[in-house]
């Protein structure tokens, strides 16, 4: 296969796991799958497109610098039809090293994105003139929002938002009331049986072989789930991340059709 696990950001940060690959002149395609899909491709030494949602180029690089969770593969085989980046490559890194220091920074004020603001009890300084910006954060600090939930309102990068909350807080525009709770909420959840792990498995067999079984354990642990206790609502992401693996498109569909099939058979 082409697309080769290189690392997972939880453990690992973005830069780190591509810079080997810059410095030996590898081509290919750098994918992150996670909460966030993205692309990012090498030409030698170079990087020369990335995306990811709306955002592509120096942008869509950057804001990838800010994950941290998601699985990280590279498929030597993908060529970049296109070119979206054209910063010089040694100097988006540097970009992306001061950042790291500017989050240093950041996180003496702002530990964490869950962290909730709201407007001084005393109000805002009469000496201090506020920017357009300002102003649409301001209109959210209500005491319930977090930088995360502020950042997805504005629609700003996390990075950005950030910056601006810190400055706020330093100029007294903004203070701390407290953080998110972010913990899942506990309930019970249905699950598939481990016997039907064993269908998938030798139905992904009669195409891939067999390295079938690692095909569903990268998807088991990039999903953060195992076979003995999978629920059923991440059952379609699962066929989703397995089948993407089968190239053969019809096979790809009949096996995703005789898997839906079997759980329908089942669940009767």
């Amino acid at each position: 296969m082409s697309n080769d696990f290189i690392g997972d950001l939880s453990k690992n940060k973005l830069l780190d796991l591509i810079a080997p690959l810059l410095s030996r002149k590898k081509s290919g395609m750098v994918q992150i799958k996670g909460h966030q899909i993205g692309e990012m491709y090498l030409e030698g030494s170079s990087i020369t497109h990335a995306k990811t949602g709306d955002l592509t180029g120096e942008e869509a690089a950057l804001a990838m610098m800010e994950w941290n969770s998601g699985r990280v593969t590279f498929d030597w085989e993908a060529a970049g039809s296109e070119q979206t980046v054209y910063m010089p490559t040694e100097q988006l890194l540097m970009i992306w090293t001061n950042r790291e220091s500017e989050w240093a920074r950041i996180r003496e004020v702002i530990p964490s994105p869950n962290v909730v603001f709201q407007i001084p009890v005393n109000g805002c300084p009469d000496s201090r003139s506020v920017q357009a910006n300002q102003w649409k954060i301001l209109a959210l600090c209500n005491g319930t929002r977090s930088v995360t939930d502020i950042a997805e309102t504005l629609n700003w990068q996390i990075f950005e938002t950030s910056q601006m909350l810190c400055s706020m807080v330093q100029d007294g525009l903004l203070e701390k009331s407290g953080e998110k709770k972010t913990g899942p909420a506990v309930n019970v959840r249905n699950t598939i049986s481990s016997t039907f792990f064993q269908t998938i498995e030798n139905e992904l067999r009669k195409i891939m072989g067999p390295i079938a079984p690692i095909v569903i354990e990268d998807a088991l642990t990039y999903l953060g789930e195992s076979p003995d206790d999978f629920p059923e609502d991440k059952l379609s992401a699962l066929m989703q991340t397995v089948s993407q693996e089968i190239l053969d498109v019809s096979k790809r569909t009949q096996f995703v059709r005789t898997i839906s099939e079997h759980f329908a058979h089942i669940q009767k």
